[in-house]
């Protein structure tokens, strides 16, 4: 066992077995505040690898450029790099694929085994040849027995993809019945911790992780489940990112099953197409795909490289919604056809929408819009044009077209919801009174700046030491990707004889991207975490403490920091309904 190696950046490693000839190599990145524009992190993260020794030596993953000075040291003195035989790589995203070329300059002959969409990746990432081999589903590779301990380490590939890269695999040891799933089932979560020992520590990460980058990919997620089901009795699920599970996998493979079940009931689904490795479109097409999640509507990512012809031509066709990327001007072969598959397969009354890839040598978006209404589609949103490395207002652009899309494909089930409810119970239900106010939040991250606005009226005191607040956030609000644990936003509280102008601005629905604030006066610089309104009577500055999900609202306890009134004599507006099955 090898303790932790700290650096100077609150990096560190830690080397640990996990079974038998067995290690995990983490790298703990305790600081990582952010992982994509709409992926604010509370606990930082760690990036998993993993040594597996038998007759041969297998490596599974290496880790994030950032632990160059400090990971292969610690590799060194577990192993001579030239001993290593084999180099599992799991997917090609670069936070585990990051000291790839820096282990083929110390081992030039090692193999390195992946999908063949992987090894087509790395040979455009390490711009060097080197040895290889591709599998896919139910291939295998035979370490051979470790002649020490006498246990047989025979891995067998399952084929993973969109979880959450097309290049992604599953590898299974039947020697020691450990899984290694690289993204899926993981957390973004920084601890000494091995494996998830207090799983009501990790379970909030756990689902934030599940809804910002598996969620958008449900039916993957059960397709790779059914691959698992067919494995002997796994023992450790050994992820790439957070503690390794294998206290409570019932737990979480539950989860897993239920989220995805969920997300993938009902024939309505939207397909989120877009291009690996090409411009911006893997980030940009999740941040439409997240939008769409949050409506409550089916989504599937769509990569138009690495699908084959048949199944693209199927998932576009059965598709309620197709949101497609532009494209390179000058295609090779190989996408020309998928595009062509593309086209061929839309049919009329579709919901199309399309999104600028910024991958520098574009197909005009307004030529690939056209295409895409050639055969009578409808116009889901006004094209996505990015005119500039996207920053923090063109992902909040494409998640917020995304729930537009998403409201679109549920607007009948949103209906029938609001008939539902007794009318008896509705209209008690709705005499439920509450204040009215106005929640702004503004976040400033290194991709630009991100604001939010909406009107509220669920708000409620909820402690007096410290002083704190709940308010409901219904799950397609622009405003909920900000408002995670530690972000900070002011609830603005409207007075009695002067809200109906702010009521009417902020209750209005805003274009995708639109500056909620535009006209209103603001106090910038009074409060933490957002505009105060200037004509608001008070403001109370919070902080995101807790998050409980609800069927439809997320619950946000916050920590009052701050506050002011403007009008000690004046009343806080009041809102009060006649039903209690919509707004």
């Amino acid at each position: 066992m090898v303790g932790a190696v700290a650096t100077a950046a609150r990096l560190s490693l830690q080397c640990e077995p996990i079974g038998p000839d067995t290690t995990t190599i983490r790298s703990l990145d305790w600081d990582r505040s952010r992982f994509d524009i709409e992926f604010g992190l509370r606990n930082g993260t760690t990036y998993n690898s993993f040594l597996v020794r038998g007759a041969r030596t297998a490596l599974i993953d290496t880790s994030h450029l950032k632990f160059e000075d400090t990971w292969l040291p610690l590799l060194e003195q577990q192993i001579d790099p030239l001993a290593i035989d084999h180099l599992i790589v799991s997917h090609t995203e670069p936070d585990h694929s990051g000291l790839i070329g820096h282990l083929l300059d110390l081992n030039p002959e090692i193999e390195i085994v992946g999908s063949k969409v992987a090894i087509q990746f790395l040979e455009n990432q390490v711009h060097r040849p080197f040895k290889s081999r591709a599998v896919k589903s139910g291939e295998e590779l035979d370490l051979g027995t470790n002649p020490t301990s006498g246990v047989a380490h025979r891995f067998e590939f399952l084929s993973a993809p969109n979880l959450h890269w097309p290049d992604t695999i599953f590898s299974f040891d039947h020697g020691t019945g450990i899984l290694y799933t690289c993204d899926a089932f993981g957390l973004h979560y920084c601890s000494k911790e091995l494996f998830d020992t207090d799983p009501g520590a990790i379970a909030p990460d756990f689902r934030f992780y599940y809804d910002c980058l598996m969620g958008p990919n449900a039916r993957s997620v059960l397709q790779a489940l059914k691959r698992m089901d067919g494995l002997p009795e796994i023992s450790t699920v050994a992820v790439g990112h957070g503690p390794l599970l294998r206290h409570h996998l019932g737990l979480w493979l539950g989860d897993y099953r239920e989220w995805s079940s969920e997300r993938s009931s009902g024939e309505d689904y939207a397909a989120v197409c877009y291009l690996s490795q090409y411009g911006f479109c893997d980030r940009l097409s999740q941040a439409i795909a997240r939008g769409i999640g949050k409506a409550g509507a089916a989504v599937q990512l769509v990569d138009l490289r690495a699908t084959d012809a048949q199944e693209l031509s199927a998932l576009i066709g059965e598709a309620s919604a197709v949101v497609v990327p532009t494209w390179p001007a000058r295609p090779d072969a190989e996408l020309q056809a998928s595009i062509g598959t593309l086209l061929a397969a839309l049919k009329p009354k579709q919901w199309v929408g399309s999104y600028d890839a910024f991958g520098g040598d574009d197909e005009p978006i307004d030529t690939v819009a056209s295409q895409l209404r050639s055969l009578g589609q409808k116009t889901a949103f006004e094209p996505l044009r990015v005119r500039q490395v996207p920053g923090g207002n063109d992902y909040q652009r494409c998640e917020e077209a995304g729930t537009d899309l998403g409201q679109l494909l549920t607007k009948e089930k949103t209906i029938a919801a609001m008939k539902s409810l007794d009318a008896d119970l509705d209209k008690a239900l709705g005499r439920l009174s509450g204040g009215l106010y106005v929640v702004t939040a503004r976040q400033e991250t290194p991709e630009g700046t991100r604001s939010s606005a909406m009107v509220a009226s669920w708000v409620s005191q909820a402690s007096f030491e410290p002083p704190g607040l709940t308010v409901a956030v219904a799950k397609d609000r622009a405003i909920e990707a900000l408002l995670q644990v530690n972000d900070r936003f002011v609830l603005n509280i409207l007075r009695e004889d002067n809200h109906q102008e702010l009521l009417r601005h902020f209750l209005k629905r805003f274009p995708p991207g639109a500056d909620r604030f535009a006209g209103v006066s603001t106090l910038e610089g009074a409060a933490t975490g957002g505009p105060v309104l200037g004509d608001a009577l008070a403001y109370l500055g919070c902080r995101v403490v807790q998050r409980l999900e609800g069927p439809d609202h997320w619950i946000i306890y916050a920590e009052v920091e701050q506050g002011n009134v403007a009008d000690t004599e004046a009343s806080t507006a009041v809102h009060h309904r006649k039903v209690g099955n919509h707004y």
